[in-house]
Formats: structure tokens, sequence, C-alpha cells
């Protein structure tokens, strides 16, 4: 069959699905593009000839960013438990290298991609080309090598031989649940346009089937005496629980053997927050109560986690607790000197018998008690009659139903959210913190519709976030996707303002004022209408200004049938308190008394770190 590399990339993907216990879907829901002349002589003529509507095997979706539409297809991998993602295609140069956040968002994460950059002539014969990098050491670099170190594979296609086991590699890639992120193939502008006759068996329909695999024997073996000889155990359920479907195991486990589950973000709704032994959100944004639970536990199961510094607080969290680490990645299973089950999550579960073992009743009760103090906590911080950010985090949660979803990404709400959201299901909470990158929320919000249609999509972003990435609210527009955007405005960066004036660093550069008379940025507030950049992008827009017409627009916001985003300043108020350390270092030597007190506490809080050797 006799095709263009381009067009034969275009028909490949059209036939790719993804398989888990019997259910298959298309590994490829569409291409999210932006053309250039390095992409729409080939990637963009194919996708064109095979047809471009969402009735497609490949339907192609306009982006106006190109990390944008990397986090869209993030956020849609997440949602569908990574057995289905996006391409994204751009032009060589700015285009490609773009996509760089973007990708390095979903390796750090997990999360499988697929990037399609154009690249600049494999032939060389137009000489240096418009946004070609000239790198004097070799001609064989081009800008798309930045894209190396954040991919799980990458491949330059310079013949067209080399097409058939580059995309059979990146869809091994793909599809694996422990080596999988961004794949990126790079794709000269000219062999994109080459013809060559292809082998028709590479276009047939091809299944890849994601694998559950097993605990080996005596790994299980050492894994039940180590949970049976604990009287003190705590589950640590991470994004992997998730993504394997292992949260009805999990919350029976739990239940049967009295153990309290904490959850990080990613794992944040495994069990429902009121299920018995849920306790809540752990690390320096935990809980008080998981936290607690967390410094007294002899054990600590991990179920799907990476154990980032935040779910550690810094290895300072977790007392002299032995380790038991239940994951599919033996990377991540062997973190902090565990013990290992490498297995899938549910699988796993399912396997850890435990006929008469309970965890001692006086620990379980110790984190029922625990656990519903920190919910009278939640209840008072998340009422009251000023807009604080957590009353606006109440009124969402309020307003939401049991199959809605929250999105969020960066900024002082994932600390928030992570404490006060009652998650009462499993992909109804969607915060991006392995990354934890500025201006996700609209894109990956985006990514999370396409993927669940069928429920409503509250997207939580600040001012900071928003003014970096709020173009895909077009998109959405555009395609007639509903968002509901809720716009938290407190005129810059809180978070990192907090965290700035604990290290001496004076709330630098972490308030949107103007200039003043002697030159710092502690001038008015800068003169900023988000409600009307927003409404400029073709959404609806609502503004509330306290508790009761913020319910109103939410709930008059949730029934629309339009992307709509509710706008609301917020002020300064009580916060849930961090219980739990991080380690920011302070500057060692510094004139002023505040840094040297900062440094102080810092270096006492570091002494508590564990080395896990």
């Amino acid at each position: 069959m006799r095709l263009t590399v381009a067009q034969a990339l275009v028909r490949f993907l059209a036939n790719q699905w993804s398989e888990r216990d019997g259910a298959e879907q298309r590994l490829i829901a569409g291409v999210f593009g932006i053309f250039g002349h390095g992409n729409v002589a080939g990637v963009g003529q194919a996708l064109a000839e095979q047809g471009a509507g969402t009735g497609g095997p490949l339907p192609y979706y306009l982006a106006r960013n190109e990390q944008a539409m990397v986090h869209t297809a993030a956020g849609y991998a997440r949602m569908r438990d990574r057995l289905s993602t996006f391409a994204c295609t751009t032009s060589i140069g700015p285009g490609a290298t773009n996509l760089v956040t973007g990708a390095a968002l979903a390796t750090v994460n997990r999360l499988p991609v697929l990037l399609l950059p154009g690249d600049v002539f494999a032939t060389r014969a137009a000489g240096t080309v418009l946004q070609e990098l000239e790198d004097p050491r070799s001609h064989g670099v081009t800008v798309n090598d930045a894209l190396r170190p954040v991919s799980r594979f990458f491949d330059r296609i310079d013949r067209p031989e080399q097409l058939p086991p580059a995309l059979l590699a990146a869809m091994r890639v793909l599809t694996d649940p422990a080596e999988t992120g961004a794949v990126t193939l790079a794709l000269p502008q000219d062999v994109q346009a080459e013809a060559f006759d292809w082998p028709g068996e590479l276009f047939a329909r091809r299944v890849w089937h994601v694998a559950r695999p097993v605990a080996e024997p005596a790994a299980l073996a050492r894994a039940l005496d180590l949970v049976r000889a604990s009287h003190r155990p705590l589950i640590v359920a991470g994004g992997g629980a998730v993504y394997s479907g292992a949260c009805e195991e999990l919350a029976g486990f739990a239940a049967r053997h009295g153990v309290p589950v904490a959850e990080t973000q990613a794992g944040k709704g495994a069990v429902p927050y009121d299920h018995p032994c849920a306790v809540g959100a752990v690390g320096h944004t935990g809980t008080a109560a998981a936290n607690a639970l967390a410094r007294e536990a002899d054990l600590v199961i991990g179920v799907g986690t990476r154990y980032s510094d935040f779910t550690t607080a810094s290895r300072t969290l977790f007392g002299r607790a032995r380790f038991l680490n239940v994951n599919v990645a033996a990377f991540d299973a062997a973190k902090n000197s565990g013990r290992t089950l490498v297995a899938d999550a549910r699988e796993a579960l399912r396997a850890l018998e435990l006929p008469g073992w309970t965890a001692d009743p006086g620990w379980t009760a110790r984190a029922s008690a625990l656990t519903h103090d920190w919910q009278e906590q939640v209840a008072l911080l998340t009422t009251g009659e000023t807009l604080t950010q957590p009353v606006v985090l109440g009124m969402v949660n309020e307003v939401a139903r049991p199959s809605d979803v929250v999105v969020n990404a960066a900024g002082s709400m994932p600390g928030d959210l992570h404490r006060l959201w009652r998650a009462r299901d499993p992909k109804g909470y969607h915060v991006e913190y392995g990354y934890s990158c500025m201006g996700y929320e609209i894109a990956g919000g985006l990514g999370v519709k396409l993927a669940a249609p069928e429920r409503e999509v509250f997207v939580l972003v600040g001012d900071g976030s928003y003014l970096m990435m709020a173009q895909e609210i077009a998109t959405a527009v555009q395609e007639g996707v509903k968002l509901v955007i809720v716009l938290v405005d407190n005129r810059g960066f809180a978070s990192i303002g907090g965290l700035s004036e604990s290290v001496g660093a004076r709330r630098l550069g972490t308030a949107y004022r103007m200039r003043g008379p002697a030159g710092e940025l502690d001038g008015a507030l800068v003169p900023v209408d988000l409600a009307a950049n927003a409404a400029s992008l073709g959404a609806d827009v609502l503004r509330a200004d306290g508790p009761e017409s913020l319910r109103v627009a939410l709930a008059k916001a949730r029934e629309s049938t339009r992307t709509t985003v509710v706008y609301a300043e917020t002020v300064p108020g009580p916060g849930p308190a961090t219980t739990a350390w991080w380690d920011v270092p302070v500057a060692e030597v510094s004139g002023d008394g505040e840094v040297r007190r900062a440094r102080a506490a810092y270096e006492q809080a570091r002494r508590d770190q564990r080395p896990y050797l």
C-alpha cells in the first residue's frame, strides 16, 4: 500500500486499541494539533484526507497552545485510567519546544501521551531552515532533543522504513502501566511527505493487552508475615490504587482488618471520605488525623504511591515505621527501603488474604476518633459569611454531586483541597500534584470532560494559574464542551507568598501590584479584569460577591449547557493548619534576624529526616 509517512502514521493510529479485563477501547482517541510549516503538509494533510470529524476514527481538535494540548491529553488519560490518550502534533521550532512542560507533567505522573512534533529536513537539502537550531557540535541535534529527558520513549523518523518499529515501540510504552509517560516521535517535515510501499499488516486492527502483574509467591509470603506482625498499620493509597480499579478491594481490605486508610493527592477518593477507615489526606498537605497516625504507625502499606516529598513530609513523617510497598513499578516499590510487592494493586490486595488478623482495636478506634474531630474542623473552615478560599471550596463541594469531578493543579488550592474536599467517587477528584503545573487546570479539565462527557467538571483555578494558560476556554467553546470554571482571584500567588515570607524573601514578586514610587512592586493592585477576559474567550461569566451569590452562581453554572466561569474575589481567612514539614532550604547566612531564626527552625526540623538506608 503506497502512502506517505504521515498518511501511514494516521492510518496506523486509528487502528490501535487497548484492552484490560476484556474491555477494549481506542488507544488513541484523537489528535490535538496546531499546524505550521513543519507538520501541515505531512500530518495535517493526512488528517484532512482521512476526515477530521469527531465521528471518524481519529478526530482532530484545534488547540490554542501546544503545552495545553499535552495537558488535555494527560487529563483525558488520567480520567480513562491510562487506557486511552490523545496524540499531539506540532510544527518544528517553538511549537515543538512548547511541548516540553506538558511532556514532563505526563512522565512525572506516569500518564501516556503521544507527541508528534515536526522536525527539520532529514535530507538537509534545504540548508538552514526556518526555526532550525544550528548546533556546531552535530548536524543531528534539533530542538526536539529537548524532549528526550522528559519522554519515556523518543525516536526520530529519518527514513520511512524506521516508522513501523518506532510505532510498535511507542504503543508498547503507552500501554505499559509501569513504564508509561510521554512518548515522542519526531517527524522531519520532508520525511512526513515521502511515499513508501507499506505492508498491509501494519494497518490491521491491533489490540494491546494492559497487563495486571501478580505478586511473586515468595514476596507475597514475606508481605503477609510483615502485615501479621504489625499492630498499628496504616495504608497510604496512591494513584495506582485508582488506575488499577482497586478501590473496592482497598475498601474491603481496610474494613475487614480495621486498617486506617490515608490518601495522597493522586489517591484521594480511592475510598469515600465517609468510609469507616478513611482518615483523609496524608503528608505536608495532610489532615491532623492522618498525620498523627502516620507518626505512630508501625507499618505503612503503600498502595500505588511513589512517595513524593509532600507525602512523606520530606521523609520526616513516618517515625520508625516499616514499609510494605505495593506497586506495579519496581522503581517505586523499592522506595523507603521497604518490602516490595511488585504487582497490580487490585491483584495484590486480592492476594493479601489474612483470615483472623486485624489491627489493634484501640488503633482502629483512635483513627476513627481523630477523623471525627477533623471532620468537625472541616465543617467549621468551609462555612462562613465571607469568601475565604476554604469557604469557596466548601461551597463547590456542596453543589457538586458525587459523580462530578473537581480539577486543580497549583497554588494554595491543592493543599486546601487535599485536606478539605470530601471525595465520594474515585474519579471525582483530579488534582495534578505530581508536577503541580500552573496552567494545567483549564486544559486538563477539558481532557477530563472529553473522557467523561456524562460528568460535570468543576475546574478550580487561581488568578495566577489562570493568567498563565486560559486559552483553552476558546477550545472548549469551539467544541461545545461544557466546563464550570471557578476562578478564584486573590491578586497574586498566595501559597508562594506565605512560603516566601517564612524563608525571609519578604513576599517578593508574589502580589499583583504596580511598581511604586520607590521602584518596588508595592503600589496599587494591577487593574486586571479576569472575568471580562474569560468572557472575551467565549465563556458565559457569573460574578459572585458573597457565599450566597456564589451558591446561586454555582448551581446556575452546573445546570447550564455552556462553559461558564464563576468569578469570585476571595479575602484572607482561616485555613487548615499544616501539621507536617516540607524541606525548603533557608539561606544559611543573612543579616536579617528573621532569616536567621527561620534557618534555625529549618535545621531543627531537618534532624527528623530518615535516610531510609
